[in-house]
């Protein structure tokens, strides 16, 4: 009963005082502009437009009626100035907008009409300077008339604009006349005076016949064909005749022709016709204001009258019902309350993936037959609806993961036949430029698999790639750099020989591919990528600065808070979102443990820190170390062999055959044996001895050193021999790769041109390393 009755009476209150407010504020505003300021700046506009006309004749022929006009014309216009000046504190009281502007300026205007009635009689001012004065005086009257009129209520406002209008066509009339008056004496106007009349001309037929005769209604309409009219006409001809003038005259005057006694005529007819309409106008404003504001204040005591009753009945039902509801409604509300702590508990439990029975969970309530009987109905309804929601879009979620999973999965399987196919093809062709094309398609069938591993951790799996032994980081940057489209422009920098443990080598090698992409995709074509690696006191820190556009600082944040918490990803309402990556970097880190930030470079582009653990560093496994050292001692043998062989044998390598063609290439393998001259020391081969492909070597030659398959790989990403002994790697992730027989035929044939023109094939460093060799698809 209390809270029904307290809250419909200030509603009540609040309507009532508004309507009150408002029927008081227009009718206070049609008093004022009616009464207190309409007439009072009506009377002054009329007044100070006759005095700017007579001034003007004044001043082009001094004459004694004239001067006894605008005497007597001059009282008139004391007198409402008179009555104008004491409406500065009624405007400013009735806070009408613009009004209070519009009346000081309008009264800082007359302070100054005895002065320029002094100059004009003085001689002291000009004929343009009084027209400026007496004009500037009318606008700012008619400023206090246009405040007027602007009213709340839309009617009022539009029939209000007619009025102001019909004031500023007399005001245009007015001032054409005054013009025209000082230019009939001489019969001649200056062109600043004919740019005065026909600017007014223009103004005054717009307002007349666009702004209006169409608005004109009821008794209005008979001054419809005002513009038919012989006075108006007549005032047409003169201007005409004046135009015409205009045109025919050359020089700074416009000669007028004998028009002053018909422009007088027709002038003050057709102002005296405006007045009229603007009288008409008037009324009929006035009419429409009080009769609103008088309905204003009918629906306030209507609404009152209603509201008093429709409060009494109000605190009189709510009296009977509260003790027969206020038992069932609390009933209500606990099974409510209960609902409302149940329901997040399933909600989260269906998020951890337990089972949630539905009807076990939902405890029904008893109907009746009334309207709360269908309230508590409708509650039960909800309540099993909410659950069984939840239920069905946790199966849906997790049933749409095992598909896209199986899918991937399934995709993963035909991307690695692929491979092997591609593998097949790359060990049977030697055409440079097919190879080119097979290792091209190699490397999108590898960025490829990376893909389908998206779509595998997207769906809350995890990578299947995996190793049994530690791996270099160096090696694993490689295996990165690999996966990218635009490898070439990648630079890795490794400080010291950091080891990565064998579990986090496949999310590693995926989490750094994803960052070096994005790198190379964000960033111009030419500019390089850099990666470096050091390790820091929690670890080993990896740096991926490229040179693009960067974000805003706020894009940083908001990409950093996603990979620090990953959300739950659900891809179906995340499609259309560009940053799956990123989500994909998030859930792999968050496995490892990695932290990995986004920041601003000193280049203008993005600079990625990925910190490693030292859970995931570990020592140099014991066997890497030898047997690293000992192709190290192979192929510092090998330089050095080859470097104390004489200039003069250089240039006499030769084919078998020796017709002077290079040898061809044996299928199968990476380069075909060449002959060297038999005299090289360090190198002693029987005529007739095959090399190691298994063809015979001429005698007194000894075969190039052959490239050995995966010799530059660690042993760790080597892939067995023996196609059983796969260990827990799948069978699409791993494989013997070929190296580029471009690559490897370019090698050839620049140490070739090194033999003919006695350079040393062994060229080192300046700092004593061999001469690299190209880099080819093992490396990866």
């Amino acid at each position: 009963m209390i809270v029904p009755s307290v809250t419909f009476t200030p509603l009540l209150a609040s309507g009532m005082n508004q309507l009150f407010t408002q029927w008081q504020a227009e009718k206070a505003h049609m008093e004022l502009a009616t009464t207190t300021v309409g007439r009072p700046a009506a009377g002054l506009f009329f007044a100070l437009d006759q005095e700017r006309r007579l001034t003007a004749q004044v001043q082009a022929g001094p004459g004694e009626a004239a001067r006894d006009k605008l005497a007597g014309q001059r009282a008139a216009t004391d007198k409402a100035v008179s009555a104008f000046r004491p409406l500065t504190t009624l405007a400013g009281a009735a806070a009408q907008e613009g009004l209070a502007d519009a009346v000081s300026s309008t009264v800082r205007g007359l302070g100054l009409l005895d002065q320029q009635r002094r100059a004009v009689d003085a001689g002291w001012s000009s004929a343009q300077q009084a027209f400026d004065y007496y004009s500037g005086l009318l606008e700012s009257d008619l400023g206090v008339l246009t405040a007027l009129s602007n009213a709340d209520e839309g009617q009022l406002n539009t029939e209000a604009q007619t009025l102001v209008d019909l004031f500023w066509i007399i005001d245009m009339v007015g001032r054409e006349d005054a013009v025209l008056a000082h230019g009939w004496e001489d019969r001649r106007l200056t062109r600043t005076e004919y740019g005065l009349a026909t600017e007014a001309i223009g103004a005054r037929n717009h307002l007349m016949h666009a702004r209006v005769l169409p608005t004109l209604k009821g008794e209005e309409t008979r001054y419809a064909k005002l513009t038919d009219s012989q006075a108006w006409r007549t005032m047409t001809e003169v201007e005409g005749r004046l135009t015409l003038a205009a045109a025919g005259s050359t020089g700074d005057q416009v000669r007028l022709r004998d028009d002053g006694a018909a422009w007088r005529s027709s002038a003050e007819t057709v102002t005296a016709r405006l007045r009229e309409l603007l009288n008409l106008r008037f009324e009929h404003v006035r009419t429409i204001g009080y009769g609103h504001a008088d309905m204003i204040f009918t629906v306030f005591l209507s609404i009152s009258i209603v509201g008093l009753l429709a409060l009494a009945l109000v605190v009189l039902t709510s009296w009977r019902l509260t003790a027969v509801l206020r038992r069932r409604i609390l009933s209500l509300r606990q099974d409510a309350q209960e609902l409302q702590e149940r329901l997040p508990d399933v909600v989260a439990r269906l998020q951890r993936g337990e089972e949630v029975d539905a009807d076990a969970e939902v405890r029904m309530i008893q109907p009746t037959g009334d309207e709360l009987g269908e309230l508590g109905q409708a509650l039960n309804l909800a309540r099993r609806s909410a659950v069984l929601t939840a239920v069905r879009q946790a199966e849906q979620h997790r049933g749409f993961q095992r598909m896209l999973q199986r899918i991937a999965r399934r995709t993963q399987i035909l991307i690695g036949l692929q491979l092997k196919k591609l593998d097949e093809l790359e060990r049977r062709h030697e055409n440079p430029e097919v190879l080119e094309g097979l290792f091209d398609l190699d490397h999108l069938t590898a960025r490829l698999r990376r893909y389908e591993e998206n779509l595998v951790i997207l769906g809350g799996g995890q990578p299947q790639r995996r190793w049994r032994k530690p791996v270099r980081l160096l090696d694993v940057l490689r295996a990165a750099q690999s996966e990218v489209q635009d490898y070439r422009r990648i630079s890795i920098d490794v400080e010291g020989e950091p080891w990565m443990a064998e579990r986090a080598v496949g999310p590693l090698i995926h989490v750094l591919a994803e960052l070096m992409e994005n790198a190379t995709t964000f960033s111009k074509p030419l500019t390089p990528v850099e990666v470096r690696a050091a390790p820091v006191s929690r670890g080993v820190a990896v740096e991926i600065e490229d040179r693009g556009l960067g974000m805003e600082p706020e894009e940083y944040a908001a990409v950093n808070a996603l990979l620090q918490a990953p959300p739950q990803l659900d891809v179906m309402t995340h499609a259309d979102d560009v940053r799956l990556g990123l989500y994909v970097v998030g859930r792999l880190s968050a496995s490892l443990g990695l932290q990995v930030e986004l920041r601003s470079s000193a280049f203008g582009g993005t600079r990625v820190i990925v910190l490693l653990p030292e859970s995931l560093v570990v020592d140099r496994p014991p066997a890497a170390a030898p047997e690293r050292a000992a192709r190290s001692e192979e192929v510092r043998q090998e330089a050095a062999a080859v470097r104390a062989r004489p200039p003069a044998d250089a240039g006499d390598l030769r084919p078998a055959g020796g017709d002077g063609t290079l040898p061809t290439r044996a299928r199968g393998r990476a380069m075909a044996s060449i002959t060297a001259d038999a005299g090289s020391p360090g190198r002693a081969a029987d005529a007739g001895s095959p090399d190691r492909a298994g063809a015979p070597v001429p005698s007194g030659r000894r075969p190039l050193p052959q490239r050995v398959r995966q010799a530059s790989l660690a042993d760790e990403l080597k892939v067995p021999a023996d196609p059983d002994d796969r260990g827990d790697q799948e069978d699409w992730t791993a494989r013997d790769q070929p190296s580029r027989s471009s690559a490897t035929i370019g090698a050839f044939q620049r140490q070739s041109r090194k033999r003919r023109t006695g350079e040393d094939a062994s060229q080192t460093r300046p700092n004593g390393s061999p001469e690299p060799t190209p880099p080819t698809t093992e490396d990866r």
